[in-house]
């Protein structure tokens, strides 16, 4: 039963990946358009593929992983995510950089902008973090708290940008992986409780 688990959940994690690239290679949007635009927008399906998977790597629940693999993958995985952010919003400012200032500025029409900005905002502060931690000798408990939250801001900014825009990803795969994203999010929180051992109290086991 564990091997057939194992082999669902990664088969729908894959499965669910593999089609919204194809819809999105198939998609009217991309018709005639540049191939820096088109860079920008599987970036962005790449993105929020891998924050289907972010959240359940650190917390130790996407099966067959180890746990010390898991945390070195989660490092890895957040370094792919930060270049595909970094592909999506510079192919756009390439191919138009009216929108992208409007969209930086927070004075975009459009609230999907918004919503990806404060994602990507989140996404470079929790990045910073990781990297200046140990210089800042922060405590455990105050550096999973703070990771968490930057990362809830991230996965709730992004989903909420893909589930806005109109764009290249097909309207079912999108809220597929959407729901997805949120869901290995909660599980996440709720298996790692970061709020836990602020004041003194012992992390569970889990949270070590």
């Amino acid at each position: 039963m564990a091997v057939l688990r194992e082999f669902l959940i990664w088969s729908a994690i894959v499965g669910l990946t593999g089609v919204s690239l194809i819809i999105t290679a198939s998609s009217e949007y991309l018709e005639y358009r540049s191939i820096v635009y088109v860079a920008a927008g599987f970036a962005g399906v790449a993105a929020l593929a891998l924050l289907q998977i972010q959240p359940l790597l650190v917390a130790r629940i996407l099966p067959g992983v180890p746990m010390q693999a898991g945390r070195r993958i989660h490092r890895w995985t957040g370094v792919a995510l930060l270049l595909a952010v970094a592909v999506h919003v510079v192919g756009l400012w390439i191919t138009s950089p009216p929108d992208m200032v409007d969209a930086l500025t927070f004075t975009a029409p459009t609230a999907f902008s918004a919503f990806g900005v404060v994602a990507m905002w989140a996404l470079i502060a929790a990045a910073f973090l990781a990297g200046i931690r140990r210089k800042l000798r922060l405590r455990p408990q105050v550096w999973r708290l703070g990771h968490s939250i930057l990362a809830s801001v991230v996965v709730v900014g992004s989903v909420s940008h893909a589930i806005l825009i109109e764009g290249t990803m097909g309207t079912v795969s999108k809220t597929l992986m959407c729901t997805v994203a949120i869901a290995a999010l909660a599980l996440a929180i709720g298996r790692l409780k970061p709020w836990t051992g602020l004041q003194g109290n012992r992390p569970s086991k889990s949270q070590q």
